[in-house]
């Protein structure tokens, strides 16, 4: 990266654009973190929220005047992902480091164009998959990495509840890119070589509200992933069967339970018991943050880079291209 020891070693300074709901919450994390630099945000009721969190911080309603910022070291983008493309593009170009919350953008083509920008231009793009930062799922990946379920034979996700629904991405974009990132980073990236993908438009002509999921991956393992916001109970689970027990994680109460059972080859049931292996609630968007921060410190590669990312917008492309052909 084309950032200065001197930089690095200093926190980096940083302009979050984009102070709506969610936007505010970065705001709120990078101030408390030291590294908020200033706002960019077009609307005067959310400005007016900005300024209540951080008196004094600088605040924009132009992006490009904000770029030109020579002090500016980096942005934090929260709106619309119709404007990612563009947004992202922009700040690249101003050579800034970028952080944008997920996904990366609605379409693989400017998903891989802006990764090839960040290369080219020698900056970090890093994507917010938030729950890659909880640290139960910082902890269950190295768990199945010690092997103590044996070779993983099967993933099921639910991500269920009576959600807002959207006018402009359906289930799927809004709702189970969470669990298609979690699982890109547990299984440490590996590509599907099959898909199958059903949805239901119920609400609106166009947006599946409900979709299922299914992936393949070589050696006979399977993934499936059930997300809908048209859902009467809130559902936040993750079970992954393997050859020697199985994990379940419950998102909703941060725990991950260990049974030891399954069905021996002369199909008898097994069944020794459960435990909790794994207790305790963090704060995935400070954690995911102070990432950020210490990889533009340190100018080191990102855990949610752009490369890991855009495969993940190249695989709910191609599941939407197969809901409208089905």
């Amino acid at each position: 990266m084309a950032t200065t020891e001197a930089a690095r070693a200093a926190t980096p300074r940083v302009a979050v654009i984009g102070a709506g709901g969610w936007g505010r919450n970065l705001v709120r994390n990078l101030q408390e973190l030291g590294a908020l630099h200033a706002v960019v945000e077009v609307d005067p009721d959310n400005l007016r929220e900005v300024e209540a969190i951080c008196p004094g911080v600088p605040t924009y309603t132009d992006t490009t005047e904000a770029l030109a910022d020579p002090q500016l070291d980096a942005v934090a983008i929260a709106t619309p992902v119709i404007t990612h493309y563009q947004v992202v593009r922009q700040a690249l170009e101003a050579d800034k480091d970028v952080f944008v919350e997920k996904p990366l953008t609605s379409d693989r083509d400017q998903a891989w164009q802006l990764v090839e920008l960040a290369e080219q231009r020698g900056r970090l793009l890093m994507v917010g998959h938030l729950l890659l930062f909880q640290p139960a799922i910082q902890w269950l990946r190295d768990d199945l990495a010690a092997g103590r379920i044996g070779t993983i034979r099967s993933i099921h996700q639910e991500r269920l509840g009576l959600g807002r629904a959207r006018d402009h991405e359906n289930a799927l974009w809004c709702l189970g890119t969470h669990d298609v990132a979690v699982q890109r980073f547990l299984l440490s990236g590996r590509t599907p070589d099959q898909m199958q993908v059903s949805g239901q438009c119920v609400l609106q002509p166009g947006i599946e509200d409900d979709v299922y999921l299914h992936l393949g991956y070589g050696g006979g393992l399977q993934s499936h992933l059930h997300c809908s916001w048209l859902w009467p109970e809130k559902r936040r689970n993750l079970v992954i069967i393997g050859s020697e027990g199985m994990v379940v994680y419950d998102e909703i109460h941060q725990v991950v339970t260990h049974h030891r059972k399954g069905i021996d080859p002369g199909l008898n049931n097994v069944d020794d018991g459960a435990e909790t292996i794994y207790q305790g609630h963090g704060q995935p968007l400070r954690l995911e943050l102070e990432h950020f921060l210490d990889c533009l410190r340190h100018g080191e590669p990102c855990q949610s880079d752009g490369r890991f990312a855009a495969g993940i917008v190249d695989l709910l492309d191609e599941a939407t291209k197969r809901l409208r052909n089905a």
